[in-house]
């Protein structure tokens, strides 16, 4: 789902922007061998970068974490974020979504992400009583886990490596930063 609200895109280069459309067809459908990375902050300022299974739907990055992981304390704590992934279709796309995470604690909310990450992911995962459980997942600790939304700012588009040398310069995705109200 795209959006909601404007989307206004600034060239980072002086050979224009790449369209929106682009980066958001890029998260709305990923690849098998995606990773997205996910950057917070620990209680004394270092960086955390932590792998995560991210789904984009509504406008924003879902991804489920266990309550108890580092990642999940730093958010609550201090929710600014940063997540990172590439993408493999050509030309690819390396994509970094600023943003604001939140736990989502509505029960409507936590079946429809569930049910995405069922589908989409074949993930199966079920919410109840506010939590979600499923089967034990590396990235993202034990369950029971907690959803998370992150609500994007912004986010840059960079011209992927994988695949470059196929490609003109002219046809590779163009540095754009979008802004997102």
């Amino acid at each position: 789902m795209a959006v909601k609200g404007r989307v206004e895109a600034k060239a980072l280069t002086d050979r224009g922007e790449a369209p929106w459309s682009m980066a958001e067809e890029r998260l709305e459908n990923p690849e098998k061998p995606r990773t997205y990375w996910l950057a917070t902050v620990r209680d004394d300022g270092r960086p955390h970068v932590m792998p995560i299974i991210g789904l984009w739907m509504e406008g924003a990055l879902y991804f489920v974490s266990g309550e108890r992981t580092l990642k999940a304390r730093n958010l609550a704590r201090e929710p600014r974020c940063v997540v990172v992934t590439g993408t493999t279709t050509l030309p690819s796309l390396d994509l970094i979504v600023d943003g604001v995470a939140a736990m989502v604690t509505d029960e409507a909310a936590l079946r429809r992400v569930t049910e995405a990450f069922r589908s989409r992911m074949e993930w199966p995962l079920e919410a109840r009583d506010g939590r979600v459980d499923g089967p034990h997942a590396p990235t993202a600790g034990p369950p029971p886990y907690a959803v998370w939304q992150i609500t994007p700012s912004s986010v840059i588009g960079l011209p992927g490596m994988l695949g470059m040398e196929q490609f003109e310069p002219d046809d590779l995705p163009r540095p754009t930063r979008w802004a997102l109200r």
